[in-house]
């Protein structure tokens, strides 16, 4: 099922993709020679006859050349490889006459037969975007909890206070906070939050202080509090806490989730007092005492956005839709910026087989809530797909779409066209160094899998 999910996922994105290509093509009088899904051998090719489609298994490299059909008509084939496709276009790698090849058509429609296929990625972000937005509603940056005495609070915020505005940054969704503060951690610097309250605008300056840290991860879900990490040399550590460990009770109170353990630690926040921590290992209860730590380099402002979602009409749908692909189309941008710094390690790179396990964990997570969950999921991994492609073709890497687009406008400023052998080297250089960079995701990919 895991790899029957990816397929139909990947399936969906290239097609629209190639469809972007394809259709630009088509509207600027574009010969098509073929449009395939998949990669490596054909399986099953269909080329226009005047009476109709003609089939057939197999289709051999020496057929597709001699056919006098794919001579004239856009072959269609399903190939045996279910990752990539392709929109191979007449005159597109190599110089072709007539006025159906791309290499003779003006500069700016070949931009916008290259362009089309990252803004058709972005426009089926967009679709599945106010599909989820339509039945389950968007995620509003509304305050949650305000840790008592903490500087959001000396700085006038309060619970059900809405966030327009975070550092600088525009915020639409209470994601956009999260991923604000994972992509730029906090400093000492104040920090300036404006927002909505009654309708009423406003803006607080808050000064970040030092947190108080036990050391450890955990999802704040509505699953049992489980430890996820247990961070070397901190506190919890040293009581001989360790990940898979379920915190069930904290200081006497009673922990059923991770919510209700989030919600503990902003009503409760860390001091330098000792903390006594009841937890469960393989069905035993056990309680350990740790005393938190004063981190340097760790600030926190006592905030905490909402995670529900609250449902919204028609032109909610639409707003909140282009909402969520600005969220991830700036969260791979952000992302893309934070590996070129280094601050992100290249093992963190995940390929078709890391996405594949992605979806399995998912599918695995959802199908006992039901046939809804499961699509929802699957969309919402649709549009961090789509958008993600989308962002990755328009780099101006050779071989990918921002590549060629890079070469279209040099003609455009120099006015004429760059020696198409040359660009085509260029692009066979691209070609090999994704290639070596597949070949290192995928075995980053299986590394991190077993």
């Amino acid at each position: 099922m895991n790899i029957i999910l990816a397929i139909l996922i990947f399936s969906v994105i290239v097609i629209i993709h190639e469809l972007g290509h394809f259709s630009l093509a088509k509207a600027n009088g574009i010969f098509v020679k073929e449009f395939s899904l998949g990669m490596g051998p054909r399986i099953i090719s269909f080329v226009r006859k005047s009476a109709g489609y003609r089939s057939k298994l197999f289709l051999s490299q020496h057929d597709y050349e001699t056919m006098e059909e794919c001579k004239s008509n856009t072959v269609y084939s399903i190939k045996l490889l279910p990752i990539g496709g392709s929109c191979i276009m007449l005159g597109e790698d190599e110089i072709a006459e007539g006025n159906k090849a791309f290499n003779n058509k003006p500069v700016w429609a070949r931009i916008s037969v290259i362009f089309a296929g990252p803004l058709f990625n972005f426009i089926l972000a967009f679709i599945l975007s106010m599909v989820i937005v339509s039945i389950i509603g968007y995620d509003p940056a509304k305050i949650q909890y305000i840790t008592k005495d903490s500087p959001a609070e000396q700085a006038g915020l309060m619970v059900g206070d809405v966030i327009t505005e975070f550092g600088g940054k525009h915020i639409n969704l209470a994601r956009e906070v999260d991923t604000y503060l994972e992509f730029h951690p906090l400093t000492g610097k104040d920090i300036t939050v404006k927002y909505k309250r009654d309708g009423k605008k406003g803006e607080a300056v808050i000064t970040p202080r030092n947190n108080y840290m036990l050391g450890f991860g955990y999802t704040p879900g509505k699953a049992a509090a489980e430890i996820s990490d247990v961070y070397d040399n901190m506190p919890l550590a040293k009581a001989g806490i360790k990940s898979g460990d379920i915190i069930t009770a904290i200081n006497g109170v009673k922990i059923a989730t991770g919510v209700k353990l989030s919600q503990y630690f902003f009503e409760n926040p860390l001091t330098s007092e000792e903390v006594a921590i009841t937890y469960e290992r393989n069905g035993k209860s056990y309680t350990a005492t740790a005393i938190p730590e004063l981190v340097a380099n760790s600030f926190n402002i006592g905030i905490s956005v909402n995670s529900y979602r609250e449902k919204t009409g028609v032109l909610g749908v639409l707003r909140y839709g282009a909402a969520e692909v600005k969220f991830w189309i700036t969260s791979t941008i952000e992302g893309l910026g934070q590996l070129i710094r280094g601050k992100v390690g290249a093992e963190d790179l995940a390929g078709p087989v890391g996405i594949v396990d992605f979806i399995g964990d998912t599918y695995k997570a959802t199908k006992s809530e039901g046939a809804l969950t499961v699509f929802l999921s699957m969309a919402n991994i649709g549009i961090l797909l789509s958008a993600n492609l989308g962002v990755m073709n328009l780099l101006p890497i050779p071989a990918l779409d921002g590549g060629r687009l890079v070469f279209l406008l040099l003609e455009v400023l120099r006015g004429k066209p760059i020696n198409q052998e040359k660009e085509g080297f260029v692009h066979m250089i691209g070609l090999v160094a994704l290639l070596i960079l597949m070949v290192f995701v995928l075995f980053n990919d299986l590394g991190r899998i077993f």
